[in-house]
């Protein structure tokens, strides 16, 4: 049985925050965070993991939603990051995730004859080999015809050939909850909209923190013999709270995404393609390509990313280049911002800046950890549990999270190799199940018990006929999800797949969820209308012509929490 994130759940949480001194208090609910507090429990630490929006609300919902070693950093000769990032990337595959963690294959076009094929060639050779024998499927040089045929939209003047190679994809902010929930159920408490506004001190020790509920505002005390921050782009902020130099800087980097319609490309694999700053990506995602990224320097808001007019523009040109028939403004569905947290080096170009992490302890009893890329987040949150583990005065076991499946995976595989009577017992599509597996795992159990237990839930819902109204319900009853943005953008993926961004959903969405958030009629009009606004202001965001304009657009609106008060 898996553990319920209900709000049965936050209320118990919050009524016993700060009765008992922990071991580890973890601050940050992104993939290290959330990968932190599985680490500490599962090695029979006493935890509790506070977030301040949603889980993975920050960097860890806005990535490329690829789990990979990183060809580029093979340019950079950076072979061990590499090395450790294919082993986290075959561990994912084949035992910790395999319900969200899927192989894509991708084409790599070829634009030079001769040298351009034996130089990309001997980069990928390599790239299979520290993957790993049989890890994935060996990649393959193609002629020019043989490229096009796997990808007639292609323009084939821009390549003579081609090499195609695998890798590996996986929905960010769904994978972080379900590390979450799973911390959870290793004994774990882990709570969201609850934001640390301090720190406690024992003459230099940091020995906790106060923690505000910011749903009530309410403020609680608490104590932890180790303190571990994991907050990404916010790490600076975190520094200010102990009013010592910083260890290490953490500078951000802006990376935009495109979501495109599939008919828009006929392409039977994704592509990856060099631009003159860094990588593009062409990626499929269900009924979409995702179509990324930007990499550029952001200082301004944190928490609302923005992507302007020259953001867009450069990737529909860049993308156009490789295509036979360019596309529009007007194709594009979604687009999303993220920020990558970088650790601070002597360049100037974020896209040459290091990709791997540091631990540093800046106060006694407070470790922070920076850096790093999606991939290896378990492998940051083993190094983050080791340092702090040290001096606890008790014998800390090793990491078991190399061999811990994430909630979900257990059962995935006889499900999925039943899916066709799966879907016969619950009067759904077999496309349907396959596709809930590939969201939930052996979880989707508990999602097919409350269509048992309300039929209509089977239901697509209104303006997002792509999920079930069973999907929307079992946000809030099982996967923590408190407002209406946390369901479109994170639970499920609407807010970026419909093409008016979910508009049509929400008030449909509200009212599903409205009993089981206790939200009266008040509430439910200022969630739409929240959930409308921000919509409106990233489209104008969108349309603004610099980073400024773009940032000044997305502000004008509020956060729900700030709405309701």
């Amino acid at each position: 049985m898996s553990v319920r994130l209900d709000p049965a759940y936050r209320a118990s949480a919050l009524g016993t925050l700060g009765e008992d001194e922990l071991d580890v208090l973890v601050i940050g609910g992104g993939v290290v965070g959330a990968g932190a507090a599985l680490d500490a429990a599962s090695r029979g630490l006493s935890v509790t993991l506070v977030e301040a929006r949603d889980w993975a609300a920050g960097t860890s919902s806005r990535s490329s939603k690829l789990i990979h070693g990183g060809l580029r950093y093979l340019e950079q000769r950076d072979f061990a990051l590499v090395r450790e990032a294919l082993k986290e990337r075959g561990l994912l595959l084949h035992r910790l995730a395999p319900h969200l963690v899927r192989p894509v294959p991708f084409l790599f076009p070829l634009r030079h004859r001769v040298w351009e094929r034996a130089y990309v060639g001997a980069g990928v050779a390599l790239y299979d080999t520290l993957g790993g024998a049989r890890a994935l499927p060996a990649h393959r040089h193609l002629s020019r015809r043989a490229a096009l045929d796997l990808a007639p939209s292609l323009d084939p003047e821009a390549l003579t050939g081609a090499i195609r190679y695998y890798d590996a994809q996986v929905d960010d902010a769904r994978h972080t909850m379900m590390l979450a929930r799973t911390a959870a159920q290793h004994g774990a408490t882990v709570l969201t909209r609850t934001k640390v506004v301090g720190l406690l001190r024992d003459g230099a020790r940091v020995v906790g923190a106060r923690v505000r509920d910011v749903e009530s505002g309410a403020e609680y005390a608490v104590r932890a013999r180790r303190v571990v921050s994991a907050t990404g782009v916010w790490t600076d902020e975190m520094h200010q709270l102990t009013g010592l130099p910083s260890p290490f800087n953490v500078r951000m980097s802006k990376g935009v995404h495109l979501l495109v319609r599939r008919d828009r490309m006929r392409l039977e694999t994704g592509l990856i393609t060099t631009t003159e700053k860094s990588v593009l990506f062409v990626i499929p995602w269900g009924e979409h390509w995702i179509i990324g990224t930007t990499d550029t320097e952001w200082t301004l808001d944190r928490d609302h990313p923005a992507a302007s007019k020259s953001d867009v523009d450069y990737l529909l040109d860049r993308v156009n280049a490789v295509l036979r028939e360019p596309l529009t403004t007007d194709d594009i569905d979604g687009v999303y911002a993220g920020l990558r947290p970088l650790l601070s080096g002597e360049s100037d170009d974020t896209a040459q800046l290091s990709r791997e992490h540091a631990v540093a302890e800046p106060a006694p009893g407070l470790f922070v950890i920076a850096g790093g890329k999606y991939t290896t987040y378990r492998v940051m949150a083993a190094d983050v549990v080791d340092a702090a583990g040290r001096g606890l005065g008790k014998a800390l076991a090793p990491s078991v999270t190399e061999q811990l499946p994430i909630l979900g995976a257990v059962g995935y595989h006889e499900l999925r190799d039943d899916r066709e009577s799966v879907a016969q017992r619950h009067g759904l599509s077999v496309s349907t199940v396959e596709r809930l597996l590939g969201r939930y795992g052996s979880a989707v159990t508990d999602l097919f018990g409350l269509i048992e237990r309300e039929p209509r839930l089977a239901e697509p819902i209104p303006g997002a006929e792509g999920y079930l109204k069973a999907e929307a319900v079992y946000a809030v009853t099982h996967e923590g999800a408190l407002h209406l943005d946390d369901i479109l953008t994170r639970r499920t993926r609407i807010s970026i797949e419909a093409p008016d961004r979910g508009l049509a959903a929400a008030a449909e969405v509200a009212h599903l969820v409205a009993p089981h958030l206790s939200w009266g009629s008040g509430a439910l009009r200022r969630e739409v209308a929240c959930y409308r606004d921000r919509v409106h202001a990233e489209r104008s965001a969108q349309q603004a012509v610099d980073d400024d304009a773009a940032n000044a657009a997305r502000l004008t609106a509020p956060d729900v929490v700030a709405a309701a008060t």
